[in-house]
């Protein structure tokens, strides 16, 4: 009764979109049902199998030992010649502990701080006030990365920054912010967070906005203050938005902007301020040692993938919540 039901709901035979053989029959025709919905999603499957999978084929490069003359496959077959003679690198744990060290920190950090800005604005009772702080902190992230680094390069400069002047009025002299070793995580880290909090806690506002008047309701008639109040209804109520949001940052674990790091970085700040992604750029586009560089480039996204599958599982057995 229900299949010919389903049948009888299918599109005219002249529009008919007939479903793989290999799917199932009760799969088959709900995906006979859907067919406008599948030739909306084609262009996007389209576009991810074109520039996403398409150039997988390229990842036999850092395999291949390559010659221009012979192109990408042409080349021999050296194995994992190039993994090796990166993980013998003596730049190789210097590498690692810069990104690590950069990553984590705007990964921690840039994390905490959409989420305390979110719970924040929430608090705000005036809404012509909530909208003007709102507009206020996600607009800086529509500047571009380019003008970001020339406006630290001003603010910072040694000479006529305005901030290094501050400095010097409390007594730090001759400061040299952007060529010191030591301050180049912290303005990383505290720029990149100034740029992109407000904008990320957007999705956090989202999830607020969803939780029940009647919960604030009960919490006041129980007596709890406003800290009370962000713990027990605020809090719980993004749990599940921070746990999926952290799997997808963990899958970037290693991913530092390039774009950023590499304009901020000059001979001073050069020995924390390497990353893998600069030194992928300099060694492959720079030096042309492609198949080197390509190793190193899927070394780094293997280990991605895997923080990306751990977290995953984990939150999955701790929050009960998860991707797949």
């Amino acid at each position: 009764m229900t299949t010919t039901r389903l049948v009888t709901t299918l599109p005219p035979e002249g529009g008919r979109v007939r479903p793989p053989a290999w799917l199932p029959r009760g799969s088959r025709l709900k995906t006979a049902r859907s067919w406008q919905l599948w030739v909306m999603l084609a262009p996007a499957i389209a576009f991810t199998v074109l520039f996403a999978y398409v150039p997988m084929y390229g990842i036999q490069l850092a395999f291949r030992e390559f010659d221009f003359a012979k192109g990408i496959t042409g080349g021999d077959w050296v194995g994992m010649k190039y993994f090796i003679q990166f993980f013998e690198s003596p730049l190789f744990w210097t590498l690692m502990r810069n990104t690590v060290v950069i990553s984590l920190t705007t990964l921690v950090v840039g994390f905490i701080a959409p989420i305390l800005l979110a719970l924040t604005v929430n608090q705000i009772a005036h809404a012509r006030a909530k909208r003007l702080v709102q507009t206020v902190t996600y607009m800086p992230h529509f500047i571009s990365i380019v003008v970001i680094v020339g406006m630290l390069q001003v603010f910072l400069s040694p000479t006529t920054g305005i901030l290094t002047r501050l400095f010097e009025m409390f007594g730090a002299a001759d400061v040299n912010v952007l060529g010191d070793p030591g301050a180049f995580v912290p303005v990383y880290v505290i720029s990149d967070v100034w740029q992109h909090c407000g904008w990320n806690s957007i999705i956090y506002l989202a999830a607020l906005s969803s939780v029940d008047p009647q919960l604030y309701e009960a919490a006041k008639i129980d007596g709890a203050h406003r800290f009370q109040t962000i713990r027990h209804v605020d809090i719980p109520a993004l749990v599940p938005t921070m746990v999926v949001l952290l799997i997808l940052n963990m899958g970037g674990v290693l991913a530092t902007g390039f774009e950023k790091i590499y304009l901020m970085q000059n001979p001073l700040n050069l020995p924390v301020s390497e990353v893998i992604a600069t030194y992928v750029y300099k060694i492959g586009i720079l030096s042309s040692q492609f198949s080197y560089s390509t190793a190193i480039g899927l070394f780094n996204t293997v280990i991605n993938f895997v923080f990306l599958m751990v977290a995953n599982q984990i939150a999955k057995r701790v929050a009960n919540t998860s991707l797949w």
